[in-house]
């Protein structure tokens, strides 16, 4: 048994990117948002993902542009560190070490070198108790520098960040917490409280749920758990304040944010309709609809021209000042639950699982991007709390790609149960799937598992159900309309002794289909539905069961309630062997003889890798997560996974991707494939051949003058040597303008550069005289030919040429010669 060495868990994508607010930068090119442990940069105009900017080890809590140079961002992550990027090349400038956990960051122009950060405290409490505190930035030319200076502002405060806002150029902050709005004055350094009462005569909630502050009003807006917005003024004098209130959302306002100038109020909520309100004009409002989800939060830009709205359905909508979305980044669609398992779409090789409310949604792996989502129930979803809607909650494809399956359920709590089978046929056309089969009463009951036959040659669909019985469905004319068109239908239905069915799996050549029955497994042959026999020696219910593949294809796997993992050798129907491990979740590697299973025992998740001839496990990962595993899928790699340790050669043709139940998408890598993605990462080689810049029109043809004069065909010694500064040269040519140094050192180094050292020269110095003696010499060698010769050998293997005595004179002088000016100049400091 080999234990983990270079093998470890990673993100590999699909996080959440709306779990705080994205912000547009000053030019509007680009959005910014977390996504788990790192911060994605996207384009507003190709909506495609153009990097990442990673560091942290935990997740990111919060991102803010940086006042004083909108080409950098603040980032804060739980593992409590703050850093400064470079947003625009993805470099990591500055590391500051907080040492608690950070849950948001907020910044403000009249504050300069100060963030302010939402942090925990650790009391013995159960209710965690979070505080508001200004951290000044020290200023040091290390990388990583910690923070000390720590200022509280307010303590307990709410836990959402959206509840905290700076106002009017950042004179004030204002937070609220249930029912108590507070506005600090940073110069008067002095707080006023206002309260709410929980219920009014209507019964209506005022808890608060969101803030903003007006920009260059003294107005805060809020919003409140009945959907009420109000706008308090006047909040300077603690008995004179008002509020005037405007009412649209049927629901919690989950998000507030005005425009730059202040003309527009911004709102969101479970209705997916962002709401325009015009600030000082009463109730007059614009609205845009069917935006998605849930929206969540709002951010503009700063010259007003784009929003923002995040949505729970992992989205963010960029929408025009004209209120037209010009833009959709879609992640990976992450619900209440995941109901299909984990699927591979064989044509596309993008992961397959539940989408939006309805639909299905293919999401690539390799690009972490959403490819397009598939609408299964075809019907509009209502957005509302305690509505019973159909859901699609099982989904399979055949070997091929060519026929997909679901199954749509409705009434999961209540008695009345519906549920439908769809079958799904591919059209090359519109390169998509089109439903081509709708049964209505496939079962009597819920239908509990099914799969498709592995056989490239005959396609099989085999269902199984609460009813007691497995029903085979295969492809047949339909004799009523009589088209060329073929449609599915019943072949075949079993059932053994009134037991309810659980799993189903057909063996790698389909030869062989196995149906478990509770405790039962039922071998059938496919040809002629005979029950050729049945295993029945272990105890408790099967609840995962699989054929093994390629060389053990003989093996049948399964798993029980009273945590066995049993394999029978089909050849001679006996128990191979078996094990007492609690298997959650059991999956095989379809290009290998590999099968994963994670087990879940004292509070955590193992991983055991295994061959079934073989009871030993090949590899072994301890506490993979903190949570029981239910869903997995093996991922086809495009490139064969070479030079990698014995521990990790399971890896090397398929990746295992893991879902956790807080629908984290999880997979295993390498050192040697980390060690791949990082060199590719870092070849920021530029060919002239490539860009065409003025530049190169100007230098070009220069350049290729000089690729001649340096070709194999002229000797080497004609070469002239490259200065030392050269490197020095490059790398002030080639670093970015804005992250560079001061100017002061700047020209120090580059005088530094361009010296010659006094202990040595590269090449010797002339003065006129010495090329005059040169060219007389030169005219009376041309009258002796085989002279020439032996001059021209000596020219080549001479590294330097005998000087002359009027040479020797001149470099006496010059080396006498006294150059402790220029060294003066460069101490100097302007």
């Amino acid at each position: 048994m080999v234990e983990k060495s270079d093998v470890r868990v990673v993100r590999c994508g699909g996080s959440k990117i709306n779990l705080r607010p994205p912000i547009i930068s000053t030019d509007s090119r680009f959005v910014l948002c977390a996504s788990g442990d790192s911060v994605k940069v996207y384009s507003t105009r190709t909506e495609e993902w153009l990097h990442s900017l990673q560091g942290h080890t935990n997740q990111v809590t919060g991102i803010a542009l940086n006042p004083a140079n909108h080409l950098q961002v603040y980032s804060c992550s739980a593992d409590g560190t703050v850093k400064l990027w470079d947003f625009i090349d993805g470099i990591l400038i500055k590391t500051f070490i907080i040492g608690y956990r950070l849950f948001a960051i907020y910044v403000s122009e009249k504050h300069d070198g100060i963030v302010f950060l939402h942090i925990a405290l650790d009391t013995d409490s159960k209710n965690e108790c979070f505080q508001l505190v200004a951290v000044h930035l020290p200023k040091s030319a290390e990388q990583e520098v910690e923070a000390k200076e720590l200022s509280a502002v307010s303590s307990r405060i709410s836990p959402n960040p959206s509840c905290t806002a700076f106002g009017r150029e950042g004179q004030y902050i204002a937070f609220a917490r249930h029912l108590q709005l507070n506005v600090y004055f940073f110069r008067k350094q002095k707080t006023y409280s206002f309260s709410l009462k929980a219920t009014d005569k209507k019964g209506a909630k005022n808890a608060f749920t969101c803030i903003a502050c007006h920009p260059a009003d003294d107005c805060i807006a809020t919003g409140h758990e009945d959907g009420k917005i109000r706008l308090w003024r006047n909040f300077i004098h603690t008995k004179e304040y008002t509020y005037s209130t405007q009412h649209w959302h049927h629901n919690a306002v989950n998000t507030l944010c005005f425009t730059p100038e202040g003309t527009n109020l911004l709102s969101g909520g479970i209705e997916s309709v962002l709401v325009q309100w015009q600030y000082g004009a009463g109730n007059r409002k614009e609205f845009l609809p069917r935006l998605g989800g849930s929206i969540l939060h709002v951010s503009t830009s700063s010259d007003g021209q784009l929003f923002c709205t995040s949505h729970s359905d992992n989205k963010i909508t960029v929408i025009e000042s004209s209120f037209k979305v010009c833009g959709v980044i879609q992640g990976l669609v992450k619900g209440d639950a995941v109901f299909t398992d984990l699927m591979i779409d064989p044509r596309s090789k993008a992961l397959v699982l539940n989408g939006k409310p309805g639909h299905l949604q293919f999401y690539s792996l390799l690009r972490d991007k959403h490819l397009y989502n598939l609408d299964i129930v075809q019907q509009e979803y209502i957005y509302e709390a305690g509505l019973d809607q159909f859901e699609v909650v099982k989904a399979a494809f055949d070997i091929k790609g060519y026929w997909l399956a679901t199954v749509e359920e409705r009434g999961q709590k209540s008695s009345d149960l519906e549920f439908v089978l769809k079958l799904w046929a591919y059209d090359e056309r519109t390169q998509s799937f089109v439903l081509n089969t709708t049964i209505t009463a496939a079962h009597t009951d819920r239908i509990i598992s099914m799969c498709f036959s592995s056989s490239e040659e005959t396609t099989m669909l085999v269902t199984t159900a609460e009813d007691g019985q497995f029903k085979a469905w295969c492809q047949g004319a339909d004799a009523d309309t009589q088209q060329d068109q073929s449609f599915w239908s019943c072949d075949f239905v079993g059932s053994y002794h009134n037991l309810t069915p659980t799993n189903c799996s057909f063996s790698a050549d389909s030869s062989l289909l196995a149906v478990s029955f509770q405790e039962v497994i039922t071998i059938w042959s496919p040809d002629t539905w005979e029950l050729l026999t049945t295993l029945c020696q272990p105890p408790g219910v099967v609840r995962d069961l699989c054929f093994g593949q390629l060389s053990c294809s003989k093996y049948l796997i399964a798993t029980t309630t009273r945590n066995l993992l049993c394999c029978w050798n089909l050849l001679t129907c006996a128990l191979e062997w078996s094990t007492s491990v609690e298997v959650s979740k059991l999956q095989p590697d379809p290009l290998s003889e590999n099968v994963a299973a994670f087990s879940y025992q004292s509070k955590h998740t193992d991983l055991f890798v295994f061959k079934p001839n073989e009871p030993r496990p090949l590899f072994t990962h301890k506490n993979v997560c903190s949570e029981k595993i239910h869903r997995a899928v093996f991922v086809p790699r495009e490139e064969l996974l070479n030079n990698c340790d014995e521990s990790s050669q399971w890896l090397n043709r398929s990746q295992l991707y893991f879902l956790t139940q807080n629908m984290d998408l999880l997979t295993f890598s390498t050192a040697t494939e980390e060690d791949r993605m990082l060199s590719s990462s870092k070849r920021l080689v530029i060919d002239d051949s490539i860009a065409v810049t003025p530049f190169y029109l100007l230098l070009g043809k220069h350049r290729q003058q000089q690729q001649k004069l340096n070709t194999p065909s002229h000797p080497a010694a004609d070469k002239p040597q490259q200065p030392q500064g050269s490197v020095t040269i490059t790398e002030l040519l080639h670093t970015p303008a804005h992250v560079l140094p001061a100017a002061s050192v700047l020209c120090s180094m580059f005088v530094s550069s361009l010296l010659i050292s006094n202990t040595g020269f590269p090449f010797p110095f002339f003065s006129p005289e010495m090329e005059m003696e040169s060219s007389e010499q030169e005219m009376n060698s041309e009258k002796e030919e085989d002279q020439q010769e032996l001059r021209a050998q000596g020219s080549v293997d001479e590294v330097t040429p005998k000087l002359s005595k009027a040479q020797e004179r001149e470099l006496k002088r010059v080396r006498k010669t006294d150059f402790s000016w220029m060294a003066g100049l460069i101490d100097s400091k302007p």
